[in-house]
């Protein structure tokens, strides 16, 4: 495996790929919301759902979003305030932004398991990204019984408002206008998963822009990517470097960038903080 071997040598190579490809991939993981400021447990858990920690003790809020609540209006308390703070508060610290001022002007296409919406804030274009695990703003029929996505934002922020005692007003509990089940998040869990007219059409546009550029030198920028799910963006990622000698691979992760032997030499490897390095890079 090749790792950072000199940090200014890599910041200087990213640079000059940056400015000289044909086009950019960009691969964001978790690790690069957290850089902006998306941390899920300590201060912003403890300020947010301080109840919620001392009735259930939760240690961070991925824990209380698989937590089975006894009631519908105690469920969607928690999850109003998860959305709300994650989803429609301004929390980027400028890392989603100076990202943006980098690639705005070149050929880029975005693919991403981060839910946040937080490249559309930043300004990218819609048409150039690709949610693979849905998106914290959209609802779907739990069943499902049909594959169609709602937007959440006005009611997400009514039960944000109006929730007392941990628990939202019953008439605000979202229910599928079509069969009357509760609704669940889009959220990649389990099979219920709801990939819409929208996921397929972003899914279409990123094969398409893949297909635009084979052979070119194209610069897979892949951002706080782990281990987690490798298999949508890491390992096709390497593949595709490894297929083409004039991509370059560039892993930015914070302990964790590296890249396998077999195409050590088209990589860069820089292990540090997404916010600073990109501030560096600007």
């Amino acid at each position: 495996m090749r790792f950072t071997r000199d940090y200014s040598a890599e910041i200087d190579h990213l640079k000059k790929e940056i400015q000289t490809a044909d086009a950019i991939v960009i691969g964001a993981g978790a690790g690069l919301s957290t850089a902006a400021g998306f941390t899920y447990s300590g201060e912003r858990l403890q300020k947010y759902f301080a109840d919620f920690v001392e009735k259930y003790g939760f240690r961070d809020m991925y824990s209380g979003g698989f937590y089975s609540f006894p009631t519908l209006e105690e469920q969607w308390a928690y999850w109003s305030r998860y959305i709300y703070i994650n989803r429609y508060m301004d929390v980027d610290n400028g890392t989603y932004k100076t990202l943006f001022e980098l690639m705005k002007d070149k050929d880029y296409f975005v693919l991403t398991t981060n839910v946040d919406h937080q490249f559309q804030k930043a300004g990218f274009d819609k048409h150039r990204l690709f949610y693979t695990q849905g998106d914290y703003g959209l609802w779907q029929c739990s069943e499902p019984c049909h594959q169609k996505t709602y937007d959440n934002e006005e009611t997400v922020r009514a039960m944000f408002e109006a929730q007392k005692d941990m628990r939202v007003p019953s008439e605000l509990v979202p229910k599928c206008p079509v069969c009357g089940k509760p609704m669940s998040m889009n959220l990649r869990a389990d099979d219920t998963f709801v990939e819409d007219e929208g996921w397929h059409r972003a899914a279409e546009r990123y094969d398409e822009f893949l297909r635009r550029h084979d052979g070119l030198h194209i610069l897979f920028l892949e951002l706080g990517v782990g281990m987690n799910t490798p298999v949508i963006i890491k390992y096709p990622f390497w593949k595709m470097t490894f297929a083409n000698p004039k991509v370059v691979y560039a892993s930015l992760n914070f302990g964790e960038a590296y890249a396998p032997d077999e195409i050590a030499e088209q990589s860069i490897c820089i292990n540090g903080d997404i916010h600073e390095v990109l501030n560096v890079l600007a």
